[in-house]
């Protein structure tokens, strides 16, 4: 008998816990750059393929990610992008890069079959994280290759933000103001490259 109120017990407890409402998680995307894009040139003079970015692995997830301390690293469970991390990257560089090389059409990856006349660029982001000390960490490298495949240019960068607020919705804009610096950097590397 005791073992049949015990069951009881447990199946309601495991039921009220199912039961309890849960508060739904908070989505964000990188904001855009701000600037207008220009009118699409009629005949560009060059051609660049964004090809998607390579995340390190620990930013390939749906939360957004937090460095606690100088070792520690935390994946929000509430604070959740609202798409892939990299799909988002790869949009914002091809919008900024657009408003920035008028005289370039920038393009994706499966939109470039045949294209053979293409420059690539290539993009490894190692860090894409808030910090403990106020501030959003952008870093990287990104590779310049002809169309016949050689390295023209390859760099590194490394973007700090400070946050202007508490939160992660500061946060998030903090990582867009980084994503702009290096989307800047990226096209003057270009410009002198080519």
């Amino acid at each position: 008998m005791r073992w049949m109120i015990w069951l009881v017990v447990t199946v309601s407890m495991l039921l009220t816990g199912c039961a309890s409402p849960t508060e739904p998680p908070n989505r964000y995307m990188l904001p855009d750059s701000g600037a207008a894009l220009p009118s699409a040139a009629s005949d560009p003079s060059r051609l660049l393929i964004v090809q998607p970015p390579r995340l390190a692995h620990y930013l390939d997830t749906d939360g957004i990610v937090l460095q606690l301390d100088d070792i520690t690293l935390n994946t929000a469970r509430q604070h959740l992008w609202v798409e892939p991390l990299g799909r988002q990257l790869e949009r914002g560089l091809r919008d900024r890069l657009a408003t920035q090389l008028p005289d370039t059409r920038i393009m994706h990856d499966e939109a470039s079959l045949g294209r053979s006349e293409a420059l690539r660029l290539r993009l490894e982001v190692d860090r894409f994280q808030g910090h403990h000390d106020g501030f959003a960490i952008v870093s990287g490298e990104w590779q310049l290759l002809a169309p016949d495949g050689r390295l023209l240019a390859m760099e590194r960068f490394h973007e700090q933000t400070a946050l202007e607020d508490d939160g992660y919705p500061a946060l998030v804009r903090a990582l867009g103001s980084g994503w702009d610096q290096v989307a800047t950097e990226i096209a003057s590397g270009i410009r002198q490259a080519r």
